[in-house]
């Protein structure tokens, strides 16, 4: 049996090696924002729905429709908006990662607008008292721990409570074209994380709410009244440039890329560029052994205060990586070895590592020294159940 054992071990690990070595080198496409016909742009297919109702928005600077908000755009059409909702960075953006955001008053429209990412994450009842249907538009990232996905689900979760209709504007995923990382476990589910999918989970905005909606996964196992526009011409092989920066610290497509991976070093001592015009795209720590390039984080409106502020950051360059030029398509493990092995410093993980990872497992499995072939045997059941969950929900054509 031990024998057994062992040798099913090891054909998982040369499985895993080999589906990490031929991913290597192939090119991805990076397809044009402006080919696809985006949720917000088919008026046809939700405008009437609006007509004579009372209307609620929850959307950020990424709800735009050429370059035109759509809060804006849909007052032109005489919709009656009576409130916006804000997610993570509030309305218009421009809030740091983590800042309480507080209820205001839209400058431009004067509309009220509505935090959930202050003292409530979730529309209350009193929030939602008289409006008759809730539109969704906000651009995602497809990554767990990225927080507009968890404000999704909190709004599915109102809207069914208070039995209101709520209206997804689908958008593409720019990170879509694959999936990997962890399955999130039960112990660690927070709004870093509120279901059981892997760190990079391939879908819309659209398809992760009709998987949370009809899995039983929103609190009490309540179903929203669910209507969604999908894109038209949208190639989940493929990444794009997106038109607008989904938040304020991920400025470009280099960053987009990136964050899956070293989104993970939030829960640990290194710094990851916030207070440089390059967040997410370096990653550093003074005490780094590796002095050929470093960067200074400095305060600035978006980075109040940056992890070592005005010291020098010794580490790693990751703006012209081979990682972007041909993408693995999966997360890469090396940096986060690298990093611990070479600073050696007993906190170098702190108490949200294991909530962005999801796991326990992963914080010990890279203090034991185990490599990023073992680690990622570890996931592999537990993606392979959430793949057959996910295939149920897909509006578009899966990736090859």
């Amino acid at each position: 049996m031990m024998l057994r054992h062992k040798n099913k071990k090891l054909i998982t690990l040369v499985i895993v090696y080999f589906t990490v070595f031929i991913s290597y080198g192939q090119n991805l496409a990076v397809k044009d924002y402006e080919q696809v016909i985006i949720g917000a742009q088919q008026f046809g297919n939700y405008l009437p729905k609006l007509k004579n109702k009372k209307v609620a928005i929850v959307t950020n600077q990424t709800g735009v429709i050429k370059g035109v908000s759509i809060v804006d755009t849909l007052l032109k059409f005489k919709v009656n908006i009576k409130k916006i909702f804000g997610p993570e960075h509030g309305f218009r953006g421009n809030t740091e990662a983590g800042e309480k955001v507080n209820n205001n008053k839209d400058a431009k429209t004067n509309l009220p607008v509505i935090s959930l990412y202050g003292s409530n994450k979730k529309p209350s009842t009193k929030d939602l008292k008289g409006i008759d249907v809730v539109v969704y538009d906000i651009q995602d990232l497809g990554v767990r721990f990225y927080t507009y996905i968890s404000t999704l689900c909190y709004v599915m979760e109102a809207c069914a409570e208070n039995n209101i209709e709520l209206i997804i504007l689908d958008r593409p995923n720019p990170n879509g074209f694959y999936i990997d990382g962890p399955v999130l476990k039960d112990e660690f589910k927070s709004f870093l994380g509120m279901h059981n999918v892997p760190l990079v989970y391939g879908m819309t905005c659209g398809e992760y709410a009709q998987m949370a909606n009809a899995e039983g996964w929103l609190k009490n196992s309540v179903k929203c009244k669910l209507s969604i526009v999908a894109c038209l011409n949208y190639d989940r092989n493929a990444t794009y440039e997106l038109l607008v920066n989904p938040s304020p610290n991920i400025p470009n497509s280099k960053a987009v890329l990136l964050y899956p991976s070293l989104g993970l070093f939030e829960g640990t001592v290194m710094s990851l560029g916030r207070g440089t015009n390059f967040p997410f795209q370096v990653i550093g720590h003074p005490q780094y052994p590796d002095t050929s390039f470093f960067f200074i984080p400095k305060p600035s409106e978006l980075s109040k205060k940056p992890k070592y502020a005005n010291e020098k950051c010794f580490g790693v360059d990751l703006r012209n990586s081979g990682y972007l030029k041909n993408h693995p398509k999966k997360i890469d493990l090396s940096w986060l070895i690298l990093f611990y092995s070479k600073l050696k410093k007993e906190d170098f993980f702190d108490k949200n590592f294991n909530y962005h990872a999801g796991n326990t497992e992963l914080q010990e499995q890279i203090k034991t020294g185990k490599s990023e072939i073992e680690i990622r045997s570890t996931w592999q059941n537990d993606i392979s159940k959430f793949k057959e969950i996910r295939k149920k929900y897909l509006l578009y054509k899966d990736f090859e």
